[in-house]
């Protein structure tokens, strides 16, 4: 592992493609809602969705917070831009096998995520807990372990190809598994 930090791969939320169309259809449900007349039930439903929901995605673009940083010191897997302290996690190279990229299937669309493989013994990370793990064993095609230490690809834009370069150059003995 070397010291260059020159040569850190790092990604921040911000505006994707999918982070644009999102906010923009909230924004046009959200002014519909507001139409005078739309039923009460569907402005009571539909208004915390469409406007809150629209809000929180261009917060999240709009914080450019870390969402995944490789360096000499491991990986830095960024959590939710709300509660980004309490879930954001640091996993240093001695405790990775390796990294692990996989699709979550969500009906006819899947989710990309970017995750490590631990070593057996590592700390728990943030939201790691027994509830959490026996929801995901049946629901996900990667061991709960890796489903701990992932984070979904989206609000941002992985690189494949300057990830594994990053990997190869702190880490040259961790494999990067790619089932993208």
């Amino acid at each position: 592992m070397t010291g260059d930090s020159s040569s850190a791969y790092q990604e921040r939320y911000g505006w994707d493609r999918k982070t644009t169309g999102l906010v923009a259809v909230s924004a046009v449900f959200t002014a519909a809602l507001l139409l005078p007349d739309i039923p009460l039930f569907a402005r009571i439903l539909g208004l915390p969705l469409f406007g809150a929901g629209g809000l929180l995605l261009a917060y999240t673009a709009l914080s450019r917070k870390v969402a995944l940083r490789v360096d000499e010191t491991g990986v830095l897997l960024g959590g939710s831009p709300v509660r980004y302290k309490a879930t954001t996690a640091h996993v240093p190279w001695g405790d990775i096998e390796s990294f692990v990229l996989w699709r979550q299937a969500t009906g006819s669309a899947s989710l990309p995520y970017v995750g490590v493989s631990r070593r057996e013994g590592s700390p728990a990370l943030p939201g790691d807990g027994p509830k959490a793990r026996a929801i995901v064993k049946h629901l996900v095609p990667v061991p709960a372990d890796t489903v701990m230490s992932s984070r979904v690809v989206t609000g941002w834009r992985l690189d494949k190809d300057r990830l594994i370069a990053a990997v190869g150059h702190f880490a040259p003995g961790i494999p990067v598994q790619d089932g993208f």
